[in-house]
């Protein structure tokens, strides 16, 4: 379960985990953003507000100088090329001397002969999803030549996230219990189990992680990285965002205005949405992902769903079908030490692969297994890669992370199961498939131990260099309206659209994305008003 679908950029899953997006069924718990306390309420379902993030003062307060004035030591970490050290930050920036948080930050230093342009800081979303892991299996290795070569290649795992003092919850097998809470409850014993679940995860959240669960804010992890930007020596951020990577990189920009350097926002959110109207808008993002599926699944003689001339609405009727049958009784999974795959599982794989049309195939494969051959290992190794399971039974912290910085950053969707149903008729109109389960993973930030700090909010970013804001327009977890609002809301935004499937745009194989891109980092040239690429 989740509170909506971690942002996190899919890719070649289940084998490049880390170059994921935000999970909508941790409790779905991903989408939530976080704004500050200078911003007023908005209405609950209202979806806007009027007030903007506030900018803060340009000089650095004196409280914070030995955290700006440190010194990182920087040493090997078992990656061949890339280097690691630790940064302090206060724990809470309202009381820089009452303590301070250990931040994991690792660099490739820039390969080329050319002249060199600073550092690029980069993160691939969640939250909860490990910046530094990103770096080393990604982006450090993956980025195009050019950039790599001019840039020093840097990221750094936000408060609470992998290697930054990882907000602990539940462990591996009660994770698994958590994992498969039917999240389409038919009756009122269902219902009282998934509350049960959702209050659970939460306490345990509160027990074992107290100290930093009212710091996790994407505000205080914004001002981290301004803490980095300094002890690297730079004078203005580079920036590449992917999912809530682009919150958060908004955020920063909305900070501090006039230390944005190359920014680059990619599959972008809206800051101003509230929790419900941000999960409803992303539930209807995942159907259109998933018509877009159907109507290439029904395209090949394998697709287990309908052939050719079945129409999405059909295909989706029947895998409901299934989800269904599954939920009265989970099929075995081979090779998976008993485990079995139910409703809610494959409803998680089914949603991992929504992510990247690249693994269409996979899913195409998994759910034939599942449908056909009784076997649903496919799909539990989607759900699996979704949830950052390793084969042993081990999650990593993303789950937790993520609901962690979803339910400060936001109030919650759903106060309680009886707000949930009521909006399960919208829901369900958003997506026939996913909805109603989107909806009731919305309710995890309601039972939450610790009050949101943040409210919904624009962000302005009045004095900002170009920000360059990448939307795609059928992009399932952070739909192309939010990055069209963003850009709006950006007093530099740039819109750079992406007429294309799955979930970010940068480095996905369109060649006039990539190069509008990297003509930004490498010369900070924007892309053109209006351009659009395929």
């Amino acid at each position: 379960m989740h509170t909506r679908p971690p942002l996190r950029r899919f890719r070649d899953i289940p084998t490049r985990a880390t170059a994921r997006l935000t999970a909508a069924f941790v409790t779905a718990a991903a989408l939530l953003v976080s704004a500050c306390s200078a911003v007023s309420p908005g209405t609950p379902g209202s979806g806007t507000v009027d007030a903007a993030l506030a900018a803060l003062p340009r000089s650095t307060p004196s409280a914070l100088t030995p955290y700006y004035g440190q010194r990182l030591h920087w040493r090997g970490c078992g990656v061949p090329g890339f280097q690691c050290a630790t940064m302090k930050a206060p724990l809470d920036y309202a009381r820089p001397g009452a303590g301070s948080v250990r931040l994991a930050v690792a660099r490739k230093k820039a390969t080329g002969k050319g002249r060199p342009l600073g550092s690029l800081l980069v993160n691939p979303g969640g939250p909860g999803g490990s910046a530094v892991g990103y770096l080393q299996q990604y982006a450090g290795i993956g980025y195009p030549a050019q950039v790599r070569a001019r840039y020093d290649m840097v990221a750094v795992d936000p408060r609470g996230v992998a290697r930054s003092e990882p907000v602990q919850c539940l462990d591996g097998p009660r994770m698994d219990a958590y994992t498969q809470t039917d999240l389409t409850p038919d009756d009122q014993r269902e219902r009282s189990a998934l509350v049960s679940a959702v209050q659970q995860f939460a306490e345990s959240c509160g027990a074992r992680s107290a100290r930093l669960l009212r710091h996790v804010s994407t505000v205080e992890a914004a001002r981290d990285m301004d803490i980095l930007r300094a002890v690297l020596g730079d004078r203005r951020m580079n920036y590449v965002g992917a999912s809530y990577g682009t919150f958060l990189g908004a955020t920063y920009a909305g900070l501090f205005p006039e230390r944005v350097g190359r920014m680059v926002l990619d599959g972008a959110m809206d800051p101003s949405l509230d929790a419900r109207t941000l999960t409803l808008d992303q539930t209807a993002g995942f159907e259109t992902a998933f018509q877009a599926f159907a109507r290439d699944c029904v395209r090949h003689a394998d697709c287990p769903l309908g052939g050719k001339g079945t129409t999405p609405a059909r295909v989706g009727d029947r895998l409901k079908a299934f989800f269904r049958k599954l939920d009265a009784r989970p099929v075995p999974a081979a090779g998976a030490r008993g485990r079995r795959l139910g409703e809610s599982l494959a409803t998680t794989g089914v949603i991992a692969a929504m992510y990247d049309e690249g693994s269409w195939g996979q899913l195409r494969k998994a759910l034939t297994s599942a449908m056909r051959k009784n076997d649903g290992a496919g799909l539990l190794a989607l759900a699996d890669s979704y949830y950052e399971r390793d084969a042993s039974g081990r999650y990593s912290n993303l789950m937790m992370a993520n609901a962690a910085v979803n339910c400060l950053d936001l109030p919650p969707a759903f106060t309680g199961p009886e707000e949930v149903e009521r909006s399960l008729p919208a829901f369900a109109k958003a997506s026939p498939v996913f909805g109603p389960g989107l909806a009731w993973a919305s309710l995890n930030c309601a039972y939450w131990p610790v009050r949101a700090t943040g409210e919904p909010h624009r962000i302005e970013a009045k004095g900002a260099a170009p920000i360059v804001v990448v939307g795609t327009v059928r992009d399932p977890a952070t739909p192309y309206r939010w990055a069209q609002s963003l850009a709006r809301q950006l007093s530099s935004g740039r819109l750079l659209t992406y007429d294309g499937d799955g979930h970010t745009a940068y480095g996905r194989g369109s060649a006039c994305v990539d190069s509008a891109i990297n003509a930004y980092l490498l010369r900070g040239t924007p892309p053109a008003a209006g351009k659009r690429c395929s």
